[in-house]
């Protein structure tokens, strides 16, 4: 525990400043009950049984597992009252010791786990905004988790806001290029393809642009076509061609 506590720089009398300390934890949890309470001396060290003290960390995790192991409608209730627990800061009174940060950077991953969790559980819920709320709690700490990135794409989707999805796929888009050097995977582009339609549907001309784009698109990457069908091809290669021109031009325009 002094190796943990203060590793080389631990003084001679560490012994004595540890005994003090954790003096100071069983008079704060067990007040007279120094041998039948929940922090007990064995083998010359200590033993702390979580089954006799109320542990925030303890009662997170618990949390987190069993709402894992509920039905979604149960799990919600579960995931929030974990995310409740550990509104506050991990050890934020311990500031310079090594084994905290690490103890923080552990339960930081854990937290954003838990915070995707209810993200993917209030959508299946039908609760999009809370989805959207949790999802960007996420991003914040976790800035290049794809996953948080895809219930929030996805969770815009679904509540029929395809501008805000198509902004949050653009900054992950960005962002992923920039910081690793790589496009967004396979889920979150099949969700920006949804959401370019959903956006598309109230504009007849943003509607042609989009078939025009998808079907060059599946020309570039499909089979090709019979002989037979040649001339219908080059047909619909013309015209989508000339549905783009069009639009370019007015953005030029427009510009």
């Amino acid at each position: 525990m002094i190796e943990i506590l203060w590793g080389a720089s631990a003084s001679e009398g560490a012994v004595a400043t540890l005994e003090s300390y954790v003096s100071g934890i069983r008079r704060a949890i067990q007040p007279g009950q120094t041998k039948t309470g929940p922090l007990r001396t064995a083998n010359s060290g200590y033993v702390l049984d979580p089954q006799l003290v109320d542990l925030d960390l303890w009662d997170f995790r618990q949390l987190v597992r069993s709402a894992g192991q509920a039905s979604p409608a149960d799990a919600y209730p579960l995931l929030l009252k974990a995310l409740e627990v550990s509104a506050e800061p991990l050890l934020g009174f311990e500031l310079v010791a090594d084994w905290a940060d690490e103890a923080r950077t552990r339960h930081s991953a854990e937290k954003v786990a838990a915070q995707i969790f209810a993200a993917e559980t209030a959508a299946v819920l039908d609760k999009t905004d809370e989805a959207i709320h949790w999802a960007q709690a996420a991003i914040r700490s976790e800035p290049l988790n794809e996953r948080a990135w895809t219930v929030l794409v996805t969770a815009y989707e679904r509540a029929g806001l395809p501008v805000e999805g198509l902004s949050a796929y653009d900054r992950c888009r960005r962002l992923f290029d920039h910081d690793l050097g790589c496009a967004p995977g396979p889920a979150l582009q099949a969700a920006h393809l949804r959401l370019l339609r959903q956006r598309a549907e109230g504009n007849a001309e943003l509607s042609e642009v989009l078939a025009a784009l998808l079907y060059l698109g599946e020309r570039l990457d499909g089979p090709k076509r019979q002989p037979h069908a040649a001339a219908e091809s080059r047909r619909m290669h013309e015209n989508a061609g000339r549905v783009l021109d069009s639009f370019l031009q007015r953005v030029r325009a427009a510009v």
